[in-house]
């Protein structure tokens, strides 16, 4: 989805279909089993010359061959439906994992970044008919600091979905040493995988807070999140950096603000000088990374920005899901606050 803006500057979600062009139709064709019906998953590949990247397949249940309901499986990214939600989940996990067999890859390793992919472990299950030598294989990455942010769901619901692929859900609790009625992605992939990180030092320390008083669950390292260098170091300043010059570091940082605040003047209508202090906060919109913190003490907040002697400007940048409800009241609550102020 494209994010667009209403008549009082607040965030719209436009959901428009696209064709990508650069997207190889690899032809392959597999079936996957959903709620006890048969859905035909197509792969598409973007190969690694394309963007330099590493080559990405992509999956689409948007089929002929499927009805209507299956077809709409992948159409929207984190679908608000419960069910089309879990649909994903196991045409992402046990859908990719068919996949790496219709292309004889064996990796060494399956990596789940967070727990959307977790049904892969049963599919594996299948295979290996025993816990350990998933463990040998499969390592996981838990993002989300809290545990309301880790999706679990009932199994009965889970069950009916074919989620636990060829298991009952008595055999899962069983093989898991899990109990009540709930099933969470994030403590079954723990639970799966030989080693699991937090991605940064204090995070990790805050995932073996929430999950090390449950049995069985693997080590959990931190490994610190990075940027991309290709992608994200702009080559000039890399050079200014590299010739220890502080003057040119600080010229090309302002004619990269020239360029950013363009942008910021196309959107906001509001002019930012180069020469002052500016804040960024730029990120993926999720309501727990706290895009509001600067404003929880508003007189401070307004004290900051009216001080004429060190001024300071701020952005706030970033792309909340269409149904994380928090954080779509955190993004417009933003922009109807600092217009005042403006």
């Amino acid at each position: 989805y494209d994010q667009v803006r209403d008549r009082d500057g607040k965030m719209v979600p436009a959901f428009i279909q696209k064709d990508y062009s650069f997207l190889e139709d690899t032809g392959i064709v597999f079936s996957v089993p959903v709620h006890s019906a048969t859905i035909k998953v197509k792969a598409f590949l973007l190969r690694p010359e394309t963007f330099g990247s590493a080559p990405l397949f992509l999956l689409s249940t948007d089929l002929e061959e499927n009805d209507e309901v299956s077809k709409s499986i992948t159409h929207r990214l984190y679908d608000p439906n419960e069910a089309t939600r879990i649909a994903q989940s196991i045409i992402l996990g046990i859908g990719g994992g068919m996949l790496l067999d219709a292309l004889n890859i064996n990796p060494d390793f399956y990596h789940m970044n967070e727990g959307h992919a977790v049904p892969l472990n049963f599919y594996l299950y299948s295979k290996y008919k025993n816990l350990e030598e998933i463990k040998k294989r499969v390592v996981f990455t838990t993002h989300t600091p809290e545990l309301a942010g880790n999706e679990e769901h009932d199994y009965k619901l889970l069950k009916e979905m074919s989620f636990f692929y060829h298991l009952q859900d008595h055999e899962v609790k069983y093989i898991l040493g899990l109990e009540g009625d709930k099933f969470n992605y994030t403590l079954a992939a723990l639970k799966f995988s030989g080693k699991a990180n937090g991605v940064s030092k204090l995070h990790g320390e805050v995932a073996r807070d929430m999950w090390g008083s449950y049995s069985g669950i693997c080590e959990i390292i931190s490994i610190t999140n990075a940027q991309n260098h290709n992608y994200w170091q702009d080559a000039v300043l890399e050079e200014k950096i590299k010739s220890k010059g502080a003057a040119g570091i600080q010229q090309r940082k302002k004619e990269m603000k020239k360029q950013l605040f363009k942008e910021v003047a196309n959107q906001t209508g509001k002019l930012f000088d180069e020469n002052i202090l500016t804040i960024v906060w730029a990120r993926r919109f999720a309501a727990y990374k706290r895009a509001d913190l600067l404003m929880y003490d508003w007189e401070r907040f307004l004290k900051l920005m009216s001080n004429t002697k060190m001024p300071v400007q701020v952005i706030w940048a970033g792309k909340p899901y269409p149904e994380d409800t928090k954080a779509n009241e955190i993004f417009n609550n933003i922009i109807t606050k600092t217009k005042a102020i403006a």
